[in-house]
Formats: C-alpha cells, structure tokens, sequence
C-alpha cells in the first residue's frame, strides 16, 4: 500500500483520500436510504451511520489496495 498520494505536487496521507471518498460515498448512500424509508426499521441511526462509514471506509481501503498493488 502507497502511504503518500501525490496530488498536483502535494503529498497526501493516503488515508485522508480515502475517507474522504468514503464520506461522499456515505453521504449519497444515506440520502437514499433516507429516500427509501430503511431508516424506520433503524434503532439508533448515528451509531448506524458510523457503522455504515466503517464499512465504506474497510471496502475502500480493500479496494484501493487491490488496484494499485
């Protein structure tokens, strides 16, 4: 896995592009979970959201690391 992402001369934290890809990801998923009314059926819907960025977050991570390598 690549520690730095060099964007436009700037050295990034390959971390910090990889949240935020996943918090857009999360944002579009929870505006249509939110649509579709799957929130009803949610107990506590901050601890789902954080689970639900955890997740993206893991698959993005999994996901980058099969790409570049």
């Amino acid at each position: 896995m690549r520690y730095d992402v060099d964007l436009f001369g700037v050295l990034m934290p390959s971390l910090l592009v990889w949240c935020t890809i996943a918090y857009v990801l999360g944002t579009l998923l929870r505006r249509l979970i939110e649509r579709t009314g799957f929130y009803r059926f949610v107990w506590h819907r901050a601890l789902f959201d954080l689970a639900l960025y955890v997740c993206l977050l893991g698959g993005v991570v999994y996901l980058s690391s099969e790409i570049l390598s």
